[in-house]
């Protein structure tokens, strides 16, 4: 798996790991806190409802005290004076009041005087089944309390409902002296009470006839409400109501609405941030890094070391970008040296294997050629001249016939001895010369089976044309350099990286350049130019390289320019100059299965040469030897040149 990958999962992994845990605590802990502030809330509801109660039978014992610490109620129950009860306790004294029931009861819990009225509609009969009998009933808990002269309050069910009912002792006036009974009130819990009651507590209120079995409290949550039940007792101590609270779980569905709002901010700005974050770090990092990666394996890949990074970034990646390109500028520096190594190795081999061969070709031929002229050594030049002599008198005396039998027998054997040897010596020779003509040819071969053997294929390498030319520039002499300004066209930045066998472009530049040179120095000059500028063509269905070289030197005459390429010619002093530059020009571009060729205007108005050779090329190179040497020039339209 590739590293952006890695990091992508990693990242997008982590964001979903944030996700769960923001999901968890908003389910763990936030929306159970929400619960509990609302189950907080409804008993806070509920407490305020019971203190509701509580107050509301506080005002009732505070009205009763009210009334029974009244003087005229103190007499009232001593002498039962009628107008009391028709000055004092009327309907409207109840309205004020707001109470359903009022009762003035005695010592003894009989009821001196009673009243009844429904609130809500004063012409109703209410007939509270309280006051009913002709005093309190028998098992009233009160009933102390009018012995011992305290207050009291608390609910009693009745068959108008659950009654709210407060009593208070009657004394005189003064807050002295023995009790006379009670002042009893009572205020019916209707629903009218019942919604005043949750108005006070800001709760919606219900009453039931009793609790759910269980604790007096009990909270019971729905997905819509939270209720909390409460059962009250009553005088009696039993349960008389339950009252239940009503509280919305509108914290909860707000805290919802808000883990919901916020959960989708989260996710928008954990979308965002993730995009953000994946987009920073392919620019910053992934796609810096992925490009360092690709291009050291392409390097890796590709022998074209031209291709630099280039990456203009502050940071290690950048630092490593920078590195590897200083490394790759290295190696291809080290590469180029190289293989211009292992040219000039190539061509010192060739030479002592050339001379190696030569030499066991040369060792047979000049053991000949030694015993040849031993042997002609070995018969002196007097005694051949006096041997020829004597034969041509012998020859002369045979003519005459008047010689005698002995003498002409001498003479012809003499003759016959000097022809023997004669033969013998000619003998020898031919077979020395037929020998040295066999070494002479196997010289011959020698020298053609090296000229072949060094047409090996050259090295292709991919090179910048500026850099190119700057490596030529390296092996001119100081004095050229310094006679030539070299203005490289922008074309040759345009052309980019090409792939040529650059040791030998790179030595046909040398020999340009020096030509350059020299012709501005022919023509006079101080100072000159040499304009260099290239272009990619499409000749026979393939791309070659364009390479155009123009001086402004002594120029080139018209009788010359069919003439500059061929072997030792050369317009220069023979003692300084060989005249084999430019035919060895020839010979190496026609290796690379390309031409060259010259162009002049005439003498004094600069020269130019061009060479085309096809990209990708490995046509063998051809050493420019005497030997086996083909004729590289180009065809006649285009052959035109200035001498070597």
């Amino acid at each position: 798996m590739k590293i952006q990958s890695k990091v992508l999962l990693l990242v997008a992994s982590m964001f979903a790991v944030l996700g769960v845990v923001e999901v968890l605590v908003a389910r763990g802990v936030l929306m159970p806190s929400f619960a509990r502030l609302e189950r907080a809330d409804a008993r806070t509801a509920m407490r305020r409802i019971h203190s509701a109660v509580d107050l509301t039978l506080a005002r009732l014992e505070l009205s009763a005290t009210d009334w029974g610490n009244w003087a005229d109620t103190y007499r009232f129950v001593q002498d039962h004076d009628r107008d009391y009860i028709t000055q004092n306790i009327t309907a409207v004294a109840l309205r004020q009041l707001k109470v359903n029931v009022f009762a003035i009861i005695d010592r003894d819990g009989r009821f001196v005087e009673s009243s009844q009225l429904d609130l809500n509609d004063a012409a109703r009969p209410l007939d509270v089944d309280l006051l009913r009998g002709p005093g309190l009933p028998a098992d009233f808990p009160w009933r102390e309390h009018l012995r011992d002269g305290l207050p009291a309050q608390g609910l009693l069910r009745t068959n108008r409902g659950v009654l709210m009912i407060a009593a208070a002792p009657v004394l005189d006036g003064s807050g002295r002296g023995a009790s006379m009974g009670m002042v009893l009130m009572g205020r019916l819990l209707s629903q009218t009470e019942i919604a005043s009651l949750g108005a006070r507590a800001q709760a919606t209120l219900t009453m039931l006839p009793s609790a759910p079995a269980g604790l007096p409290e009990q909270l019971i949550e729905t997905a819509t409400v939270t209720q909390v039940y409460r059962s009250f007792n009553d005088v009696y101590g039993r349960p008389v109501m339950a009252l239940r609270v009503d509280v919305p779980r509108d914290i909860t569905a707000r805290g919802r609405s808000a883990i919901t709002v916020v959960s989708a901010y989260l996710l928008v700005a954990a979308t965002f941030t993730l995009v953000l974050l994946i987009v920073a770090l392919n620019r910053l990092v992934l796609r810096p890094l992925a490009r360092v990666t690709r291009h050291a394996i392409a390097i890796g890949q590709d022998p074209d070391l031209t291709a630099r990074l280039g990456l203009d970034v502050q940071d290690e990646i950048g630092l490593l970008a920078r590195e590897l390109d200083r490394m790759v500028e290295h190696l291809a520096e080290s590469r180029r040296h190289l293989v211009d190594r292992s040219y000039d190795a190539g061509f010192a081999e060739l030479a002592r294997g050339v001379l190696h061969n030569l030499g066991n070709a040369m060792t047979p031929l000049s053991v000949r050629m030694a015993r040849l002229g031993e042997r002609l050594r070995s018969a002196p030049s007097e005694d051949a001249l006096a041997a020829a002599a004597e034969l041509d008198r012998a020859s002369a005396q045979l003519d005459h016939t008047s010689a005698e039998l002995e003498r002409r027998a001498d003479l012809q054997q003499f003759v016959r001895m000097a022809c023997q040897e004669l033969g013998r010596t000619v003998a020898a020779a031919r077979e020395d010369v037929v020998v040295m003509s066999r070494q002479v040819g196997l010289v011959q071969s020698t020298l053609a089976d090296q000229v072949r053997t060094a047409r090996n294929a050259q090295v292709i390498e991919p090179v910048r044309l500026t850099e190119l030319v700057a490596q030529s520039l390296e092996i001119v002499p100081d004095a050229c350099r310094q006679r030539l300004t070299i203005e490289t066209d922008e074309s040759l930045r345009r052309v980019g990286v090409v792939r040529v066998a650059r040791t030998v472009l790179r030595l046909v530049l040398q020999n340009l350049i020096i030509n350059a040179g020299d012709a501005v120095r022919d023509a006079a000059k101080e100072h000159g130019v040499l304009r260099i500028g290239a272009r990619i063509i499409r000749e026979a269905g393939r791309e070659q390289l364009h390479l155009h070289c123009q001086d402004d030197g002594v120029g080139i005459p018209a009788d010359h320019l069919e003439r500059v390429f061929d072997n030792g010619f050369s317009t220069k002093s023979k003692e300084t100059n060989s005249g084999i530059g430019l035919h060895w020009c020839a010979n190496a571009i026609a290796s690379l299965g390309g031409r060259i060729w010259a162009a002049s205007d005439g003498p004094g108005r600069g020269a130019s040469i061009h060479l085309i050779v096809p990209l990708e090329a490995s046509v063998p190179l051809e050493t420019s030897v005497p030997l086996g040497a083909r004729d590289s020039r180009p065809p006649a339209a285009g052959r035109k040149g200035r001498a070597a």
